[in-house]
């Protein structure tokens, strides 16, 4: 496993923009395509940025807890703001893999609203609580039931809980 050291010595971070730049190597250095000042890194098909560190493929929001914190973090790191490759430290927390699924933007649906369908001329609020759909209630539009949704994710979830429009 890498260390903090490591990956200092290796990337120059930036904490607000979230990017890694490869610093200069020795002389010595085996590696190839690297050169100093080049942003460390691609997107991967699900839009995390991720790059080779002693010939191991990294998640880069993994790399930047390591860089800052000095150790690897103690669960799954959720972005905050639900952008994969935003990986400045301030949208960077450890979450366990149920918070990190509450804030994600959902499939757009009908309503356009997270947890919100519609129920005849109604709208109805769900919100899953431990796995299992739990129901908020019938409302008259979809945004009363979206405040409804949200309302009681924030009851259960706290920070972790999804706020806003689905897509």
């Amino acid at each position: 496993m890498i260390t903090a050291e490591l990956v200092r010595e290796l990337l120059e971070y930036s904490p607000e923009t979230g990017l890694f730049r490869w610093k200069e190597r020795p002389s010595r250095s085996s590696w190839k395509a690297i050169w100093p000042g080049k942003v460390a890194g691609s997107l991967d098909s699900k839009g995390y940025l991720r790059f080779q560190v002693a010939g191991r493929t990294h998640k880069a929001h993994r790399l930047a807890w390591l860089y800052v914190h000095g150790e690897w973090p103690k669960g799954e790191i959720d972005h905050i703001d639900g952008d994969r490759s935003n990986n400045a430290i301030a949208n960077l927390r450890v979450a366990t893999a149920r918070q990190n699924q509450q804030n994600k933007t959902a499939k757009v649906n009908a309503s356009g609203f997270r947890g919100v369908s519609k129920m005849g001329r109604k709208w109805r609020a769900l919100v899953t609580i431990n796995g299992r759909r739990t129901h908020v209630g019938i409302f008259d539009t979809p945004e009363a039931a979206s405040a409804a949704y949200e309302a009681a994710a924030a009851e259960h979830y706290g920070e972790f809980a999804y706020k806003g429009r689905s897509a």
